[in-house]
């Protein structure tokens, strides 16, 4: 079940691939935590939102 949706994925993806291209100008490997973000945002599911019920998705 997807809970992320719209301007949250857009945001994800554009902060992910900002800080993983940080990384690899910097040369250093917590660019990789870049991956969270964009892997969420591409996938369109955030387990961080699990344990308090939220979603940026449109409600049915």
């Amino acid at each position: 079940m997807k809970n992320v949706g719209g301007i949250d994925k857009v945001i994800r993806i554009i902060v992910g691939v900002v800080v993983i291209g940080w990384g690899v100008y910097a040369q250093n490997w917590w660019g990789a935590v870049g991956a969270v973000p964009l892997i969420t945002g591409l996938v369109g599911w955030c387990p961080a939102y699990l344990p308090f019920g939220l979603s940026s998705c449109k409600g049915k």
